[in-house]
């Protein structure tokens, strides 16, 4: 099969191959997947970055760990019907060294999730890393119908979707974004109100929204956001983070703590299994009725793949994703 690799890690275009790997075989509750799309995540790039001092897992990693594509081959004890089907794939290389970046890859037939005909691959390969965790920022801590939910970064990968999940589970959304220029992008079918976090008091003004304060908190820059977070949340609020700018976050602990909100840091590898497949189920179905739209960036061959990993680096909007020749 043709794939991307590295066996050292480093700058994307010093350590990733691109060249013939052999094809994989599924195992016993295994399911191979030939892949038409592969989602590239900011963790993936980390990961191939040794970012935080993170060594090498194994000898040699396929990254990426989302994709669509269809399932071509089971191993033992899995339904032969399920060859054929197409899929959304999450966790390829979660704990495990081969992931999507390739042909083909191979995973537990529960990280392969059956994906509508009428929705296209690259929604399918967009709903892993972000989608899963956009799910278990807005829905760990029990329904939001009735809510106010406030999501940071609703212009962002994990941002955009945790709005639309929170608006598909019954919650009002409000929003923030970095500056007044942004507003204009803001989904008004989604987001109730949205604030630009440059705007003279921005606590205020989403007070304005909820004079009661916001029930939920979707945070990707805790460092940044405590006080505001602090201001604007209601008693007995929950703060979801699954991010933030500085590795030693300060937090005004007293006022949040006679508030008694609960903050919730959330490492997408390390969810629960259940919540994993929960929140694939409750992706399919929001996106199956068209309650979820991805923002797509831009596209790259596989042959390009380094390229797909710096863009990544740099920022940007809209998602990245990498199409694997058929």
């Amino acid at each position: 099969m043709l794939a991307s690799w590295y066996d050292e890690q480093g700058p994307a275009t010093a350590v990733l191959r691109v060249g013939e790997l052999p094809d994989p075989e599924p195992g016993p509750g295994e399911v191979r997947v030939r892949v038409t799309v592969s989602g590239v995540n900011p963790g993936d790039t980390k990961k191939r970055r040794g970012w935080l001092g993170s060594s090498m897992p194994y000898p040699r990693v396929i990254p990426h760990s989302d994709a669509a594509g269809v399932i071509d081959a089971v191993g033992g004890g899995v339904d032969a019907r399920r060859a054929g089907q197409r899929v959304w794939v999450y966790g390829a290389q979660s704990y495990r060294p081969f992931g999507t970046a390739a042909q083909y890859t191979v995973v537990p037939e529960d990280l392969a999730v059956p994906l509508p005909d009428h929705l296209g691959d690259e929604l399918g390969a967009s709903l892993g890393i972000p989608g899963i965790t956009a799910h278990r920022t807005v829905f760990s801590d029990g329904p939001v119908d009735g809510r106010t939910v406030l999501v940071h970064g609703v212009l962002g990968g994990v941002g955009s979707l945790a709005a639309q999940l929170a608006r598909w589970g019954g919650a009002t959304v409000l929003a923030t974004v970095r500056r007044g220029d942004d507003l204009d992008r803001v989904d008004p079918a989604v987001v109730s109100h949205a604030v630009a976090l440059d705007s003279a008091d921005p606590a205020a003004a989403i007070r304005t929204y909820a004079p009661e304060g916001v029930d939920r908190i979707i945070e990707v820059a805790l460092s940044d956001n405590a006080d505001l977070d602090t201001a604007v949340a209601a008693a007995d609020a929950v703060i979801a983070a699954y991010a933030t700018r500085a590795d030693r976050t300060e937090i005004p602990f007293w006022p949040l703590l006679f508030n008694n909100v609960t903050l919730r840091l959330l490492g997408s590898d390390d969810f629960p299994a259940e919540a994993r497949r929960q929140a694939a189920r409750d992706l399919t179905a929001a996106a199956a009725v068209g309650a979820l739209t991805v923002d797509v960036g831009d596209r790259y061959p596989l042959e390009n793949i380094a390229k797909a990993h710096d863009r990544v680096d740099a920022g940007g909007r809209g998602r990245v994703l990498v199409t694997i020749p058929q």
